[in-house]
């Protein structure tokens, strides 16, 4: 699998934006960063994008994204993810009053966005890919996703704290190539990360030993870091006792 960072921050300034990976140039791990990071012909080729939760940092060039599909035509764009998501995506993001409801545009039969409900726990394929969604514990129904394709398997854990069910679904896995983790806050921040459902490097270090001894050398790559602590949280993350681990940065690419 190839996998490019569009966006990889839990914030957004010139420098930093939000959570968005493309896999195979085909399928998107949520959409925090797509329009602004992808020409009109890349942004073409996508056929899914898979979306974690809805919070605005990982759905908003949906709409972009939807518009821009409209006008180009050829087939519908799906967006798939668990129920509780999908639901919130109808109601307030494309109701016809945030944004135009591309469900129904050009015409309910010929649509540009399809949504696609995935049961958690429960491995679905979309073109070359199987999608299996995994609950993760965050402030609202929130999803991690393990991608695979061939003999590799990607684990993208969208937003969460420390959690037990992706930890579990991992030890029945033998083609683990890589793992996107989140961190968002600095150890002096440990009680709003906990609040708002994110990571400390202290609290990711921990959640790390839960992965399958047979995975500790698989790559671990980190996201989500909020742009007012990046200094703090990378400097704090040199220190950690885990290996493999790196940093994502805008742009970065990798063959999995």
């Amino acid at each position: 699998m190839d996998l490019r960072v569009l966006g990889c921050h839990g914030g957004e300034t010139s420098k930093h934006r939000c959570p968005a990976f493309l896999v195979d140039q085909v399928l998107v791990l949520d959409a925090g960063a797509i329009t602004g990071a992808l020409s009109l012909e890349e942004q073409r080729r996508i056929h899914t994008v898979l979306v974690t939760h809805a919070h605005l940092d990982h759905v908003r060039d949906l709409a972009m994204l939807t518009d821009t599909r409209t006008q180009q035509g050829g087939p519908p764009l799906t967006v798939a993810s668990t129920p509780g998501t999908i639901k919130v995506l109808r109601e307030h993001f494309f109701n016809d009053r945030l944004w135009p409801d591309f469900s129904r545009i050009p015409t309910p039969e010929a649509p540009t966005l399809l949504y696609r409900e995935l049961e958690p726990g429960v491995t679905t394929t979309l073109g070359e890919h199987t999608v299996t969604p995994v609950l993760v514990d965050h402030t609202v129904e929130a999803c991690a996703f393990v991608v695979e394709r061939g003999s590799s398997a990607l684990a993208y854990t969208g937003d969460t704290g420390p959690t037990e069910r992706l930890w579990k679904d991992l030890e029945t896995r033998d083609n683990l190539k890589a793992l996107i983790i989140e961190v968002a806050f600095p150890n002096e921040q440990a009680a709003l990360a906990r609040v708002s459902g994110h990571h400390t490097p202290a609290s990711l270090e921990a959640e790390l030993r839960k992965l399958p001894a047979r995975h500790r050398d698989v790559r671990v790559m980190l996201f989500h870091i909020k742009p007012v602590f990046q200094a703090t949280v990378e400097r704090q993350l040199s220190e950690l006792d885990a290996p493999n681990h790196t940093v994502l940065n805008l742009g970065d690419e990798y063959l999995l």
